[in-house]
């Protein structure tokens, strides 16, 4: 059984490379059984999506850097942020 450290540091790894089949099926396994690490990924997923989008938006002529979020997803954001 791969400790929440081996998987984290294997989850981590996963991003840029793929994981023998092995290691892959100890991952899944060891995240059916702890949400910590499951959200762990679920977290790095959610980080990887947002810096892609960012730097698409970045890209694009006319993007708008000092685009701001609107005064209803600030409040949405703040409530999430205090109910974990």
């Amino acid at each position: 059984m791969l400790s929440c450290r081996d998987v984290t540091q294997l989850i981590s790894e996963s991003m840029d490379t793929s994981l023998p089949i092995g290691k892959r099926l100890g991952v899944r396994f060891h995240l059916l059984m702890c949400k910590f690490c499951a959200r762990y990924e679920r977290q790095l997923h959610l980080i990887r999506e947002t810096v892609r989008r960012f730097v698409a938006t970045e890209e694009k002529p006319g993007g708008a850097p000092g685009e701001t979020l609107s005064e209803e997803a600030r409040e949405r954001i703040r409530k999430s942020l205090r109910n974990p």
